[in-house]
C-alpha cells in the first residue's frame, strides 16, 4: 500500500508540474529566481494531494482540489492578491463599468473576517451606517471564520430586493450590531458637483471607472459655466479606488501638461512604469480626450483636496500627486495607504488571478503602500478617532512599505463577543451636505478663514493656486 501510495505520488507529481509548465509558472518562476521549481516541496504537495485523494472521507474532484490549492496559494500573499473564479472574473469586469448587484461595500479579510474598507454611497451598506473598519462576523446565520472572501462576497451578492442580515463587530460597541440590508442593483454615480456658495465649488469622485474622467471634465464644465471659481474642493473621502487610467486623467485635468503623476516599481520591467499628465497615459483605445475642452482656469483655481481613512489606491494616486506639484493642499485625514498594484492575469477565457506586481510612488517617490498620504492639515470629522481607523498597515500580510519604515499599527478591535445586538448604528452624514464639518472647513481654508479642529501635519499656507 506504501509503495502504491508513493507511485501514486510520482506520477502526482509529473502531473502538477505539467499543470505549472501549463500555465507557465516555470518560466515565470525562473525568471524571477533563476533557479529551478522546489522539488521537495512539490513532492509535498502531492502527497497531501493523493492523501485527500485516497483517504478523505468524501470523493474530491481534481479540479476542485487544484482550484483551492492556487485560492491558497494566492491568499497567502497579501489581501488583495487572489483567484478569481468565472463569476468574480464577471463580476470585476462589470464592476468598472460601474453597474453590479449587491450591498455596495469593498471588503477585505483579516484574521478571517470580512472587514469593510469603505461603503459606497448611495447603496444599501451606506444608508445603513455601515462604517470602514467594521468586522462581518456573520451573514445570515453563517458565520464567516473560514470562509474565503470570494464565498463571501458570493453570499452578499444576489438577486434585487432580496435580503440579508449582517452580524457587524464594531471597535468601541459592546455587543455585536445587526443590520438587515435589502439587496439593489449598484449604480455608482462615480461624479458629483455643486457650488457650496457663490465662487466655491465641490466637485466628488465615489470611485474610479471606466467613464469616471469623462464625467468628472462634463461637472467641472458646469461648475465654471456657473460663474468663476475663486476656490474647488475635490472630494475623495472613501473612495476606494478602481482604474489606474482613470487616476491619471483626473490628475491630468489639474496638473499642467508632462507632469510626473505616479510611478510603478516590481520585480519584472512591465511592472517598472511612470505615468505623465498626458493623453498617451490616461487614454484607452480610440476615444476623445475628455480633458481637452476643459476650462484653462481648472489648472489654476486654488484647490483643497479632501481626504479620509476611507480614501484608497487610485485616488492616494490624485491626493499625492496634486500634493507633491503643490497644485493643491490636501486636508482631512490620514489615507487608506493601499499602495500596490494588482495585475488580472487571465487564465483561459473565464478565470483569471488577481496578482500583486509592483508598488505606487509618489512624483517625489514616496511609496505610498501601508503608508498613505499624510494630509497637510488634519481636521478630524466629528466623533471619529484615530485609533478606530481601519488601514492598509492593519491588513494581515500587507505589502510592507519598501521604502520607509513602517510604522506598527495600532491594535483593532476584536470580534465583539455573540450576544444581545445593540441598536442599529447612526446613519452617516451626507457628503456635500450643510452638515459636512470636513468640507465647511475646505470652503474655510480656501477663504483664508479659521479652521475648527485643526491639527497641522505640516505648517499651514496659503492655498495652492498654480503647479510648480
Amino acid at each position: 500500500m506504501n509503495g502504491k501510495f508513493k507511485n501514486f505520488g510520482l506520477i502526482t507529481l509529473g502531473v502538477v508540474a505539467g499543470i505549472l509548465v501549463s500555465l507557465n509558472f516555470q518560466a515565470i518562476g525562473q525568471l524571477a529566481t533563476r533557479g529551478p521549481l522546489p522539488v521537495e516541496e512539490l513532492r509535498s504537495f502531492t502527497e497531501v494531494f493523493g492523501a485527500i485523494k485516497q483517504n478523505y472521507v468524501e470523493p474530491v474532484d481534481d479540479k476542485k482540489l487544484i482550484t483551492e490549492a492556487i485560492n491558497g496559494m494566492l491568499a497567502g500573499l497579501d489581501p488583495h492578491s487572489a483567484y478569481l473564479d468565472a463569476e468574480a472574473f464577471k463580476e470585476l469586469q462589470v464592476g468598472t463599468q460601474g453597474q453590479f448587484g449587491g450591498l455596495g461595500i469593498e471588503v477585505g479579510m483579516e484574521d478571517g473576517l470580512v472587514k469593510v474598507i469603505s461603503p459606497i454611497e448611495d447603496t444599501p451598506a451606506f444608508r445603513a451606517g455601515v462604517k470602514p473598519g467594521d468586522l462581518i462576523v456573520k451573514l445570515d446565520d453563517a458565520q464567516v471564520k473560514g470562509m474565503t472572501l470570494n464565498d463571501a462576497v458570493k453570499r452578499m451578492r444576489g438577486k434585487p430586493n432580496t435580503q440579508i442580515v449582517l452580524t457587524i463587530a464594531r471597535k468601541g460597541e459592546p455587543q455585536p450590531i445587526i443590520v438587515t440590508l435589502t439587496r439593489a442593483v449598484i449604480r455608482v454615480q462615480s461624479v458629483k458637483s455643486k457650488v457650496i456658495e457663490p465662487g466655491y465649488g465641490w466637485v466628488r469622485v465615489s470611485q474610479f471607472q471606466e467613464a469616471t474622467p469623462e464625467s468628472l471634465a462634463r461637472h467641472l464644465e458646469g461648475l465654471f459655466k456657473q460663474g468663476p471659481l475663486k476656490g474647488l474642493v475635490l472630494d475623495l473621502r472613501n473612495d476606494p479606488g478602481g482604474l489606474l487610467y482613470g487616476a491619471v486623467a483626473i490628475s491630468a485635468a489639474f496638473l499642467q501638461p508632462k507632469l510626473l503623476v505616479v510611478s510603478t516599481d516590481g520585480r519584472t520591467e512591465d511592472a517598472r512604469k511612470k505615468f505623465y499628465a498626458t493623453n498617451e497615459d490616461y487614454l484607452r483605445g480610440a476615444k476623445d480626450d475628455m480633458m481637452k475642452s476643459l476650462p484653462a482656469a481648472v489648472k489654476t483655481v486654488p484647490m483643497v483636496v479632501l481626504v479620509n481613512g476611507g480614501s484608497a489606491s487610485a485616488s492616494e494616486i490624485v491626493a499625492g500627486a496634486l500634493q507633491d506639484h503643490k497644485r493643491a493642499t490636501v486636508l482631512g485625514t490620514q489615507t487608506f495607504g493601499k499602495g500596490s498594484v494588482q495585475t488580472i492575469m487571465p487564465l483561459g477565457n473565464s478565470t483569471a488571478i488577481k496578482l500583486t506586481t509592483a508598488r505606487y510612488y509618489t512624483p517625489s517617490g514616496r511609496s505610498i503602500q501601508a503608508k498613505g498620504i499624510t494630509p497637510d492639515v488634519i481636521i478630524e470629522e466629528p466623533g471619529a478617532t484615530l485609533a478606530a481607523r481601519v488601514r492598509e498597515a492593519d491588513l494581515q500580510r500587507h505589502l510592507e512599505n519598501g521604502k520607509e519604515q513602517e510604522a506598527k499599527p495600532a491594535p483593532q478591535a476584536k470580534p465583539a463577543p455573540q450576544g444581545a445586538a445593540t441598536t442599529e448604528p447612526p446613519k452617516p452624514i451626507e457628503l456635500g451636505s450643510k452638515d459636512d464639518f470636513q468640507l465647511a472647513q475646505s470652503i474655510a481654508f480656501l477663504k483664508g478663514e479659521p479652521l475648527k479642529g485643526q491639527t497641522p501635519s505640516v505648517a499651514q499656507t496659503k492655498p495652492a493656486a498654480k503647479a510648480n
